[in-house]
């Protein structure tokens, strides 16, 4: 066991790198995916700000469902839900708005946890492929003698450029998770919103 340890230690880091950039190009697809999601409910919610304010201010609910219906967005979903539970009470529509809260927050979070955990963990991958690095440098310099601290140097250089290449990715996929974060925490507060505008305009 120590010695399939030990060969598989003296394979060095070089591999790491490659495992590494796989890992940036999930990150990227995951960050493209949810891009593009937020995106294209992006301008459905804007409209909605402005059209559902005065057909509510108006009372007129079919209209407003109309409206919610029509716009993909997680306001509208939250919105339609309540208005469609009204005629059972105003405690109902709440109760149906939170249920849809939720829904929609677990669409909204989807794969995040993936942005997440690589950009907390791809330094340590990288700091593994660095220590990979250097065993493979030493054990070098033990196999060349005399040949000086120079082939041991080398090693070392290289074996650090996982750990920069790891902070590297890293940096901007933690942006990534904390922009798309940010992203989701606007839209349910923009759905609290416009429920709450809904509601004052029931009646009680």
């Amino acid at each position: 066991m120590f010695q399939l340890i030990k060969s598989f230690a003296l394979l060095g880091g070089e591999w790491v790198l490659a495992v590494m950039l796989g890992l940036s190009l999930w990150a990227m697809a995951v960050a493209w995916n949810r891009h593009f999601h937020f995106k294209n409910r992006g301008r459905h919610a804007r409209d909605l700000d402005v059209k559902l304010p005065p057909l509510l201010e108006k009372g007129d609910h079919a209209a407003s469902i109309a409206l919610c219906r029509e716009a993909v967005c997680a306001e509208a979903s939250v919105v339609l839900s309540g208005l469609e539970a009204l005629p059972r009470g105003r405690e109902a529509a709440e109760q149906a708005m939170e249920s849809r809260r939720l829904g929609e927050r677990l669409e909204m979070e989807r794969h995040l946890l993936v942005l997440g955990t690589l950009g907390n963990n791809i330094p340590f991958v990288g700091l593994f492929g660095t220590v990979l690095g250097i065993i493979k440098a030493f054990n070098d310099l033990a196999l060349a003698g005399t040949a000086g601290p120079t082939v041991v140097m080398r090693g070392v250089a290289e074996a650090l450029v996982s750990t920069a290449l790891g902070l590297l990715i890293a940096i901007p996929i933690v942006a990534l998770f904390n922009h798309f974060q940010d992203k989701v925490r606007r839209t349910l507060l923009n759905a609290d919103r416009l429920s709450r505008m809904m509601l004052s305009y029931t009646k009680k």
